[in-house]
């Protein structure tokens, strides 16, 4: 299981330091959009430079993969960019649930059942006083 959640990690390290350095400077071709919602969304989050904050939340966690440091802070991190990339596909895009997507959330499983331990007091009851 060691070695597969390594392999997890590094995959999902290169993923999202890849996509992340492409929404602060792009480098990969974009497709065309198509008219609608998903072109009015893109539009905005590009207008606004709000791409180079999801782009830097994205690069940083992915780094932080790839270098095996601070690992939970950076499962964290990506969690909530998984649940805006997944809501994204699914109520924008109107895709469905997209493979690459699906396929990240399973690395991102994998690597959290890893350091499971690391989140044990986030899931502790506490006592009320």
């Amino acid at each position: 299981m060691k070695i597969v959640a390594t392999i997890a990690r590094v995959l999902m390290g290169v993923v999202f330091v890849v996509f992340g350095a492409n929404q602060i400077v792009p480098f990969l071709p974009t497709p065309a959009m198509p008219p609608g919602a998903m072109r009015d969304f893109a539009t905005l989050l590009g207008s606004t430079h709000y791409t180079v904050v999801v782009g830097f939340f994205q690069l940083v966690p992915g780094i932080l993969l790839l270098l095996n440091r601070y690992v939970p802070l950076a499962l964290t991190v990506l969690a909530a960019e998984l649940v805006n990339i997944l809501t994204f596909h699914i109520l924008v895009a109107r895709s469905g649930l997209f493979p690459i997507p699906i396929v990240v959330v399973i690395l991102w499983i994998i690597v959290f059942w890893r350091v499971r331990g690391s989140f044990a007091a986030i899931f502790a009851p506490t006592k009320q006083e």
